[in-house]
């Protein structure tokens, strides 16, 4: 299972790119808004519980002062996939990045482009297929969907 949070109902557009991949592929989910600066007691229980309830995985989507994937990497034992999301007070994004992606050594959040949700729920599913043959077959299907779909735009474009 994958958790999906977000730190408001504003993020939503953008993460359910990546419980479309995740859907389409099978992979049971869970959603939720957990935010960092207004629900810091729901963060702490998401956080040091969600393994408990068979999550393997967290995609954690925030924009503005985006502590959410951190902190929650910081106390939950999961692998944390950050979304770095562009909000209405944002700073073309940079400041949701840069909160994502500059973690200190000891707490990893692997960050994904400025609403990049999609590639974070391909990115959860590819670790997860790790250890799921299923959900690998699916992977290497979706890859090779990819393939094909560039390869059919190649053969229009040479005509």
């Amino acid at each position: 299972m994958v958790g999906i949070i977000m730190g408001s109902d504003s993020d939503l557009p953008i993460m359910q790119e990546a419980i479309d991949v995740l859907e389409s592929m099978d992979i049971q989910i869970e959603v939720d808004i957990v935010s960092a600066h207004r629900t810091p007691e729901k963060l702490f229980d998401y956080a040091n519980n969600a393994h408990k309830r068979g999550v393997q995985v967290i995609i954690a989507g925030a924009g503005g002062a985006a502590h959410l994937p951190g902190m929650v990497a910081s106390m939950s034992p999961l692998p944390v996939i950050g979304v770095p999301v562009k909000s209405r007070n944002s700073i073309d994004g940079w400041d949701s990045v840069l909160s994502i992606l500059q973690m200190p050594g000891g707490v990893p959040v692997a960050t994904v482009a400025l609403d990049g949700a999609k590639n974070a729920g391909i990115l959860a599913a590819q670790i997860i297929g790790a250890s799921d043959k299923c959900v690998l077959d699916k992977i290497i299907a979706y890859k090779e969907g990819l393939k094909l779909k560039v390869e059919k735009a190649s053969e229009r474009v040479k005509k």
